[in-house]
């Protein structure tokens, strides 16, 4: 989309709604140990690159106690460092939103930390496509997962990452190790892949970059398709898009893990959606009702994942504008796609 120590943050994450100045209510008052994703979680993007918002307050305003915290990327290309967006101002450490994701985490809620993106895979600073030392990545991982508590990181995979072989079979032998790593430390840790779709499916590319981790015995635990920015001049109905699109995924599916169900393959898939109008146009918009049938729809098939870019255009102060960063571009109540979307985390098969 649009755009190191390992040490533990557990003992760190003691902080309160009144002395961060957030949105909640209530008080932490130990740090709780990290726990499991709820295996059906509503987890929109978060811009960090808005240096100025603070995902806690966008967390307690809009109801989304889950957030997917966009991006970790190099500061340039053939760089193994990592920070928020690349920026050297915002690093990998607890002093950056580390106050903020245990706020989130005191109110049941939790953040996934994105690698990659629009912005980092099309540049050279996607960390596999950056650094050329496996074990560099997969301590880069490792460090996020620590600093922040967390159990799972989702890997942004588009653009020009779709087509950096070495970059894709770097990032499947890092997963692996981190995976092993984990095990070692008793600690759970997922991983999710968000990939570019058409609607009838993966595009052979970003097929290629699943076909890589199971030849590199790496566990992809949730597989994210981002359902919008299709640029192929079509009209399309966004949720029918959307569903069609899960179902040619889960067909793929079937060929890399044919000994799953087909209910295990659709508990695989995630979905995420650009709310409103997006990058190229009103043929593309993603509706207020388009949510609730997707919503709906992604119930009753028992998948694992549900997220929108972003959360900071969940309002409808730019009607008519697509590709907004700080607005859907439809008519609709602030944080509608948030509401709407919240319940699906709830739900238990």
């Amino acid at each position: 989309m649009r755009l190191r120590p390992l040490v533990s943050a557990a003992a760190a994450v003691i902080a309160t709604a009144a002395t961060a100045g957030l949105a909640f209510t209530g008080t932490a008052n130990a740090a709780p140990a990290a726990q499991p994703l709820p295996h059906h979680v509503f987890a929109p993007y978060f811009e960090s690159y808005n240096t100025t918002d603070d995902p806690a307050v966008f967390a307690g305003e809009s109801g989304s106690k889950y957030l997917t915290m966009a991006f970790v990327q190099t500061p340039a290309p053939g760089s193994c460092a990592i920070d928020w967006n690349g920026t050297p101002s915002t690093p990998i450490s607890f002093a950056q939103y580390g106050k903020q994701i245990a706020d989130i985490k005191a109110h049941g809620g939790d953040v996934i930390p994105s690698f990659g993106g629009y912005g980092a895979d099309s540049t050279g600073t996607e960390i596999a496509d950056s650094c050329t030392d496996v074990n560099a990545i997969a301590a880069d991982y490792e460090s996020v997962i620590t600093t922040y508590n967390v159990t799972r990181l989702d890997l942004d995979t588009e653009a020009d990452s779709l087509t950096n072989t070495a970059g894709i079979d770097r990032r499947n032998k890092a997963i692996a190790l981190v995976e092993q790593w984990a095990a070692c430390h008793h600690r759970t840790v997922q991983f999710s892949y968000t990939l570019p779709t058409f609607p009838t499916g993966l595009t052979t590319n970003g097929l290629a970059v699943l076909q890589s981790a199971v030849a590199n015995h790496a566990r992809v635990d949730v597989v994210n398709i981002m359902t919008f920015d299709y640029y192929d001049g079509l009209p399309h109905e966004m949720a029918t898009d959307t569903e069609s699109a899960v179902n040619g995924v889960v067909a793929q599916l079937k060929t890399l893990y044919p000994h799953r169900s087909t209910r295990q393959l659709y508990a695989m898939m995630g979905v995420t959606e650009m709310v409103g109008i997006d990058d190229y146009g009103p043929s593309e918009t993603f509706t207020t009702d388009d949510a609730v049938t997707v919503e709906n729809w992604a119930s009753q098939h028992g998948l694992s994942l549900l997220s929108f870019w972003a959360i900071e255009r969940d309002n409808g102060s730019c009607v008519g504008t697509k590709g907004a960063g700080a607005c859907s571009g439809v008519a609709q109540s602030d944080w509608y796609f948030s509401h709407a979307f919240e319940p699906f985390t709830s739900h238990r098969w």
